[in-house]
């Protein structure tokens, strides 16, 4: 169940570190969930319904501690020490991150369904209602006098699927150019005023702050800031192309062994897999990756065309971070202090 809309500003203010503690005996087991910046809402009902379902199974209670920020930050901070059982980021790419730091198995992409993403996203636009600036589509976000928000990518995962479906786009409208790619994803970031460091930050330059004409957005952000903020205040444009966003989740091995919480840390992202599960996650706004839960809630998410990672277009995420995040690569070309 998504939150009263009269707490959405205290969601918004909430700092890019929060732990959500249930109301359980210090004798509990316990488990921290470090995750990325907009899930906030999904997994404080996705806790309270596994802790409900491990106590009828185990009969103890387990105590499920959540941590937020942007997607690379959160994985920088596993890396340096932050004690996680699980992660549950924007990108497989973080993950791979900790899994060469020796965290975790290299192979712990398969040890769930759907290469462990147990439910997808995508990026849409939310512009003011009525949508003054008349945007429609990509092109519209490189015209003079449109502000545009977004995170940064260098410490957000939702802010590198923004990058490149936007990038898609303009080597699709380009001919497969990536130099007109480039050139188009250039004069997009022009038109953004700031980086916040993660998309829950951006949502709040844009819907409480009022910077900016369209937010590209998490589809379920999108949705969560029509439901709590309003639906006469924002409404949600649709893109003609955009990107199937894989959030993953993992056990970090290296924690769990030493804390001894690896039979619950499985059970918990098992559990995600489960249609109890996907009905949250149907309602929180995320798409469902059970197909019989998916096919309930068809109505609530549009169709449109979605690229993969995975694309001959992309290469997967390691080819994309060596092209476009890492130091030097596209984005500093495109903004870095040299580029502006």
């Amino acid at each position: 169940m998504l939150p009263k809309k009269k707490n959405w500003k205290a969601l918004l203010a909430a700092s890019t570190l929060s732990l959500v503690l249930p109301a359980m005996s210090q004798a509990a087991e316990a488990l921290l969930n470090v995750s990325y910046d907009p899930t906030r809402e999904l997994y404080r009902a996705i806790n309270a319904a596994f802790a409900d379902q491990y106590r009828a199974d185990t009969g103890a209670d387990l105590q499920i501690r959540q941590s937020h920020g942007g997607s690379g930050k959160q994985a920088r901070a596993v890396i340096e020490g932050l004690d996680a059982d699980v992660v549950t980021l924007a990108l497989g790419y973080d993950i791979d991150a900790m899994a060469h730091k020796g965290m975790l198995a290299s192979d712990w992409q398969s040890r769930l369904p759907g290469n462990s993403a147990p439910y997808t996203s995508t990026i849409v636009f939310l512009v003011r209602q009525g949508n003054p600036k008349q945007i429609k589509d990509w092109d519209d976000l490189i015209r003079d006098g449109v502000q545009v928000i977004t995170p940064n990518p260098k410490t957000s995962g939702g802010a590198r699927w923004n990058y490149l479906a936007a990038w898609a786009y303009g080597l699709e409208h380009g001919g497969g150019d990536s130099n007109q790619a480039k050139t188009f994803v250039t004069r997009l970031y022009r038109n953004v005023p700031v980086l916040d460091t993660g998309a829950r930050a951006s949502t709040t330059t844009f819907a409480e702050r009022g910077v900016g004409d369209v937010l590209l957005a998490w589809e379920n952000e999108a949705f969560l800031a029509l439901s709590q903020l309003a639906p006469d205040q924002f409404e949600i444009v649709v893109p003609s192309i955009s990107i199937r966003a894989e959030p993953p989740v993992a056990v970090v091995d290296k924690n769990v062994e030493r804390k001894g919480t690896r039979a619950a840390a499985e059970a918990y992202l098992r559990f995600l897999y489960t249609p109890e599960a996907q009905e949250i996650i149907a309602h929180n706004h995320y798409r469902p990756t059970n197909e019989a839960v998916a096919a309930k809630h068809a109505d609530q998410f549009p169709p449109l065309r979605l690229l993969s990672i995975d694309d001959a277009v992309f290469g997967g995420w390691g080819a994309v971070h060596r092209a476009h995040f890492a130091d030097g690569g596209t984005f500093d070309q495109i903004y870095g202090p040299k580029a502006r």
